[in-house]
């Protein structure tokens, strides 16, 4: 299932990088998502970063069907590589399960702002229902997406 989400900042792709960059805001953009616990490395390399956010994520919100296959609670370690501040690589790995997302994010000049752009190729090896599964973790992505975008409008605001 191919994937793709834009976000649109009222700052320009330095500052939205800088932030991306900042291991506090990436926990505070796991807070917002409720996850039950996180753990983020950051590491500057160059002009670009190499993130890791480990996370323990609920399942009460997905069908049964969706919890029978993912559990109480399931696990997702995002692992970002940026080269630099245009773009990088974004894969999601659910240890234990049999899904991939894989794909980039960008950040490009939108006016006085930036427009973020996640792209993924979400992919789920389970006969009859992987489509039904691929659609609840594109929703799941969307939210994570959202409710850290909602946390960046504030860290960019300075609040």
């Amino acid at each position: 299932m191919k994937f793709r989400h834009e976000l649109a900042y009222d700052a320009p792709p330095a500052a939205v990088f800088e932030m991306l960059a900042d291991p506090e805001f990436r926990r505070a953009a796991c807070a917002a998502q409720d996850v039950i616990s996180a753990e983020v490395t950051l590491e500057r390399e160059g002009a670009g970063f190499t993130l890791s956010v480990d996370q323990e994520q609920r399942t009460d919100d997905l069908p049964s069907f969706a919890r029978t296959f993912a559990g109480a609670s399931t696990r997702a370690i995002q692992r970002e590589q940026w080269a630099d501040p245009s773009g990088g690589t974004l894969q999601i790995d659910t240890p234990g399960k049999p899904s991939t997302l894989k794909g980039t994010i960008t950040l490009t000049p939108d006016g006085a702002g930036t427009r973020e752009v996640v792209e993924l190729e979400i992919k789920v090896r389970v006969p009859l229902i992987g489509g039904k599964l691929e659609k609840l973790l594109a929703d799941k992505v969307t939210a994570g997406m959202d409710a850290e975008h909602g946390v960046g409008i504030d860290y960019l605001a300075g609040r």
